[in-house]
């Protein structure tokens, strides 16, 4: 069969037409931007087309940025009262860094009653990871699928804790704090509100790096499928503490909670119903983490370390210099005087605010020894063997042994990234 000219021709022409198609599809900006996501469905949580498609082209953009220019994500895991308030703030000093306090307490406000237990935690990790991950994104819509009562046009008057980062009580999310105003989070509590969600996007999307802590997630086990998301380049901060301390200070600040424990430690006598998971799951936690990160997996290499509360304390300028390398943060003189002012303050400023930063930093690490009983000490170190001589801490025979301060309980031991 032969073709005539004309068939030829157009043949000719359609071929040209179909390169020419695919040499503008491959080296469109779409594209190139993100290849892997020309597919992929929306973020479920994104109520405004604009900004997902904006938030996209972000997502897009980080996955194609050179190492040394690419977003990272730093995500502080840990458990309450083991320190993480102050570095959580040792992140948010520092001018590169955009900040969120606890987001993750939306997810379990809205999912999981008042008086929840430990295991209640799994019901949540789902749909905290979707968080997260939208966070890392600086898709900050997403937080409104948890937010009671729902905000008006992206206006969010109660975010737990907005006051505490200083990227959302400064211009431009919030116009009352004027360039060159100091930060001060009881200002921002009286003059922030409400919180312009798109604004504090645009805020996000303006910093290289993107830290949060949480208490709601509990082991970086958990983590996986983030850190192994190649449109993500996340790094974990873990941060350990002797378990007797975080108990001790639970009975304290925690009294209605820790009821049972606080009979106990007045009494002598063990509440028969007392719930012993409430300090079991620390241990558990704790443990899970870092034998994991010491079994070398490939998804954690140079994404994991391991802070110790106690080592933060006694030596805050190195560990913070240590964090900051880790990361690819730049110390800089303000972090500097902050850690100097946050170190050393008195026992009346720690009394005053007991979710504050300002401590003696030094006399706290150890204060446990005390106020906790040695046969709570006992059923405390039985309960938890593991996790101490994992973590590098030592156990105590005696009451004599347990009041002596003189002799450290923190072992020197040093967890080096990974990479």
């Amino acid at each position: 069969m032969q073709c005539s000219w004309k068939s030829v021709v157009l043949l000719a022409l359609a071929s040209v037409a179909i390169q020419y198609t695919a040499i503008r599809t491959l080296t469109s900006p779409s594209y190139l931007l993100c290849p892997a996501q020309a597919n992929s469905s929306p973020s479920p949580f994104s109520t405004d087309p604009a900004f997902e498609r904006d938030s996209l082209r972000s997502r897009c953009d980080d996955v194609h940025m050179s190492n040394s220019s690419r977003r990272t994500q730093v995500l502080l895991l840990t458990t309450t009262r083991c320190g993480s308030t102050f570095i959580g703030q040792l992140l948010n000093q520092h001018p590169d860094v955009f900040y969120l306090f606890e987001p993750l307490y939306h997810v379990q406000a809205s999912i999981i009653p008042r008086n929840h237990l430990p295991s209640d935690r799994q019901l949540m990790l789902g749909a905290g990871r979707d968080l997260l991950w939208s966070l890392f994104q600086c898709d900050l819509y997403a937080l409104e699928s948890y937010i009671r009562p729902a905000p008006n046009n992206h206006m969010v008057d109660n975010l737990f804790r907005h006051s505490a980062s200083r990227n959302l009580c400064q211009q431009p999310v919030c116009q009352a704090f004027k360039p060159g105003d100091t930060w001060e989070e009881w200002q921002c509590k009286k003059k922030c509100h409400p919180l312009n969600l798109t604004l504090a996007a645009q805020a996000c999307r303006a910093n290289r790096y993107i830290a949060m802590k949480t208490v709601r997630v509990p082991a970086v086990g958990d983590l996986r499928p983030l850190l192994e998301d190649p449109r993500l380049n996340i790094k974990v901060i873990q941060l350990v503490r002797d378990p007797r301390g975080i108990l001790s200070s639970r009975i304290e600040t925690f009294p209605d909670l820790y009821r049972l424990w606080g009979i106990w430690q007045a009494t002598g006598r063990r509440p028969h119903t007392l719930e012993t998971r409430q300090f079991t799951t620390i241990c558990e936690d704790f443990y899970s983490s870092v034998s994991t990160a010491l079994s070398r997996p490939a998804w954690l290499r140079g994404r994991y370390m391991v802070v110790r509360y106690e080592d933060l304390s006694r030596s805050p300028l190195q560990k913070t210099k240590e964090i900051y390398d880790f990361i690819g943060l730049t110390m800089t003189p303000s972090v500097e005087e902050w850690i100097r002012i946050n170190t050393r303050a008195s026992n009346n400023a720690q009394a005053k605010d007991k979710y504050g930063t300002m401590r003696d930093s030094a006399a706290v690490a150890e204060s446990w020894r005390l106020k906790l009983p040695f046969y709570m000490v006992e059923y405390s170190q039985s309960a938890c063997q593991r996790a101490l001589r994992l973590l590098g801490y030592r156990q105590v025979q005696s009451a004599q042994d347990l009041r002596n301060t003189n002799f450290s309980l923190v072992q020197d031991k040093t967890f080096v990234p990974f990479w």
